[in-house]
């Protein structure tokens, strides 16, 4: 066994973690004055996700099926987020002369245009999602949504497909 948590905690610890980051990109845009992109904003959208379905799973402490079923949602909801983090990586590193142009911003967009659209848009990516603001050991702020969501994938499969056997107590 490599760690030795209860499916409630593990749930839990993953809750806290999409609240941290959360949390983290809320300092950056208020604290740093980091405006977020549509493609950030898409990032945070699906950290939430995965934070609402992680703590509804702390809460139910769901047995060996439901865990199943969890562990499904939550990696499909953290696979959507490595397309989106994958996709804004990919932008950040295209050759200046391949960048998409600026486009309107999200509000404008969500406020005109059909949510598909706005969707289509958002992932086609624009030049404000090019720029790198943000970098810590020498990775973008979304190559580490990127790695994290990754984790968290990991991390649920792990906890909701494990054996629930208990080893003997040693006595």
């Amino acid at each position: 066994m490599i760690v030795s948590f209860s499916r409630r905690k593990a749930y839990g610890l993953g809750a806290l973690v999409c609240a941290g980051m959360l949390g983290f990109a809320y300092l950056a845009q208020y604290g740093f004055g980091l405006e977020p992109c549509p493609l950030c904003i898409f990032q945070r959208m699906v950290f939430f996700g995965l934070g609402v379905v992680f703590l509804i799973g702390t809460i139910q402490n769901p047995g060996r099926t439901g865990a199943r079923v969890y562990g499904v949602v939550l990696t499909l909801i953290a696979l959507i987020g490595v397309g989106i983090a994958g996709r804004h990586v990919w932008i950040q590193h295209l050759p200046p002369d391949q960048v998409p142009e600026c486009g309107p911003g999200l509000d404008y967009m969500l406020d005109v245009f059909p949510l598909s659209d706005v969707v289509r848009t958002v992932l086609t990516g624009s030049g404000e999602c090019a720029e790198i603001v943000w970098e810590f050991l020498g990775l973008s702020m979304p190559a580490w949504t990127l790695v994290w969501y990754v984790l968290l994938a990991f991390w649920a499969l792990y906890f909701s497909f494990r054996s629930d056997q208990r080893p003997p107590a040693r006595g």
